[in-house]
């Protein structure tokens, strides 16, 4: 007796393909070369001279600050206006305003500064005196930006 066999299509199981199997073969491929090329990036160069400013910052540090030239020391108008805010608070905005002006005229760099540091003085001397008491320390320091950061901070 014959046995017939019909031949029918293999039945096909989902191995091999589908989009999740093409998805999984492309991460296989792609993923170790992304992460070699970023442990590449995120290794430094040994300082060897000792001077710290030849270091080279990691991936990750240049990443977090930016990536500036300068990540390690901050900008002098941003220590002034640090140093200034807490005179504010320590002494009063008068003191802090005398001081940012001497600081203009020692250093006309810091003068294109001088407006956005009064204004944050102003605000500050409203959170910490009020609005009227704030105004009234107000003077012609940056063309009149500490009494601007006193009226933005109160109205």
């Amino acid at each position: 007796m014959k046995h017939s066999v019909k031949h029918s299509a293999p039945q096909q199981t989902r191995r091999g393909r589908g989009p999740a199997r093409r998805i999984g073969r492309s991460l296989a491929f792609v993923l170790p070369v992304v992460l070699v090329l970023s442990g590449t990036l995120a290794v430094t160069r040994v300082n060897w001279s000792g001077t710290p400013s030849d270091s080279v910052l990691t991936a990750s540090e240049a990443s977090a600050t930016g990536a500036s030239s300068r990540a390690a020391a901050r900008a002098p108008h941003e220590v002034l206006r640090d140093r200034l805010l807490t005179e504010l608070q320590e002494e009063d905005p008068g003191v802090a305003l005398t001081h940012l002006q001497q600081a203009v005229d020692d250093r006309p760099s810091l003068a294109r500064h001088c407006a956005s540091i009064a204004r944050s003085l102003g605000r500050a001397a409203v959170r910490t005196y009020g609005p009227t008491r704030a105004q009234s320390y107000a003077r012609p320091v940056c063309d009149t930006a500490f009494a601007s950061g006193v009226l933005a901070a109160h109205g």
